[in-house]
């Protein structure tokens, strides 16, 4: 990718991001596009995926060093450039990546050190697979409105409720939870949780088939009982730990849109050289030419916001939830486009089932949905240019 090439690297990496996207590429060319993960049992093949990402040393850059973690913090950059590639190879294999960072990264943020101890280890070397469950019936793009209730009975917390959508439900090692302490204080009542899949009361309620096949489904909380050290951070700093969590990881979900967008644009290019209709390929025509270039501008437009994002996280900028829900909103509705384009460059063919490119058009989809809808993203950017004109 010219992003990529060779020169003056651009201001949002150093040597060591550009030598992780080379291994990650060469990985991906390898094990992903080359030999495409069977998907016929979504339990097995999750759970192979995530040991041979371990094995390849990606699971590590979702845990500092401390724990296991291959840099002394977590970067975004890191997370982005390995989700992007792993997107342009296999959507599964993304998701599986995606999952151990994001139920890591609360750990991270708000555990204890016995926490940190305990679980960060095992999620870097692929022994442990990870969740993290906000979503609920009634509880979507309104996350504050959970209603799972968390009860402190002496030394121990009382668990009740229904989480559903849940990316690893059903075979998650742990779940990151968050559930209400305090109901009468709303959004400021609601606390977050390590819960083991094995506590008593936690049990999977459905496993869930979606257009992008990955390992989700419904968990039911029935009076589980788990101690009070299982509480992360306090009472009542739940929702603001769920947004720090999500603020830093957005852009990682704009990063898998990149990688589908590449895979796709690279597709197109490929099938417009080779394709030959009224005697010449039909890339020689105005009309794919103009696709093409398209695609292309707007995938590298793309690209420099998710980075640009990336970097904000990673310096701790203060616009940090700007540039993410600007680079997630772009990025996720460039890559939903430039998929669309490809696959009417490839015609009929596009369309066949377990076609490269009917895969992509359904892949690409979930993602202007996931961590925040792009209408939560528009609204995150309207309010942060409202609130910085105030006088």
């Amino acid at each position: 990718m010219e992003y990529w090439s060779d020169g003056p690297s651009l201001p949002f990496f150093d040597r060591d991001h550009r030598e992780l996207h080379d291994r990650v590429g060469a990985w991906v060319e390898t094990n992903l596009i080359a030999n495409s993960p069977s998907e016929i049992d979504l339990e097995s093949t999750a759970r192979d995926l995530v040991s041979r990402l371990a094995s390849a040393g990606f699971t590590r850059y979702a845990v500092s060093k401390n724990y296991g973690g291959a840099r002394e913090t977590v970067q975004a950059r890191d997370l982005c450039i390995i989700r992007e590639e792993l997107a342009r190879g296999s959507a599964f294999a993304d998701a599986m990546f995606a999952m151990q960072a994001l139920g890591s990264y609360p750990i991270t943020l708000a555990g204890t050190e016995a926490h940190r101890q305990r679980y960060l280890p095992r999620i870097a070397s692929g022994e442990s697979i990870a969740a993290f469950a906000i979503t609920e019936p009634e509880a979507g793009s309104d996350a504050a409105s959970v209603k799972t209730r968390a009860e402190a009975v002496g030394a121990s917390y009382r668990i009740n409720g229904i989480k559903h959508l849940i990316s690893n439900g059903g075979i998650a090692d742990h779940y990151v939870v968050f559930a209400s302490t305090a109901p009468e204080r709303k959004a400021k009542g609601i606390s977050a949780f390590i819960i083991d899949a094995t506590a008593p009361g936690l049990v999977v309620k459905e496993k869930t088939q979606l257009i992008s096949p990955h390992p989700i489904g419904a968990i039911a909380f029935e009076d589980c009982v788990v101690s009070k050290d299982a509480l992360l951070g306090r009472e009542g700093e739940g929702l603001n730990l769920a947004l720090r969590t999500l603020d830093t990881l957005r852009a990682t979900v704009a990063a898998a849109a990149l990688g589908f967008a590449q895979r796709a644009l690279d597709e197109a290019v490929r099938y417009s050289q080779n394709r030959e209709q009224f005697g010449q390929p039909i890339g020689k025509f105005q009309g794919i030419q103009f696709k093409l270039a398209d695609m292309a501008t707007e995938l590298e437009a793309a690209r420099l916001l998710v980075y640009q994002a990336a970097w904000a996280a990673d310096n701790s900028s203060a616009d940090l939830k700007q540039k993410a829900s600007m680079a997630k909103l772009y990025a996720t509705e460039a890559a939903q486009r430039i998929v669309d384009q490809a696959l009417q460059i490839h015609g009929g063919i596009g369309l066949v089932a377990g076609h490269i490119m009917e895969r992509l058009y359904r892949d690409v989809r979930a993602l202007r949905i996931y961590e925040g809808t792009s209408e939560i993203q528009k609204l995150i950017i309207a309010r942060g240019l409202l609130q910085s004109q105030k006088s």
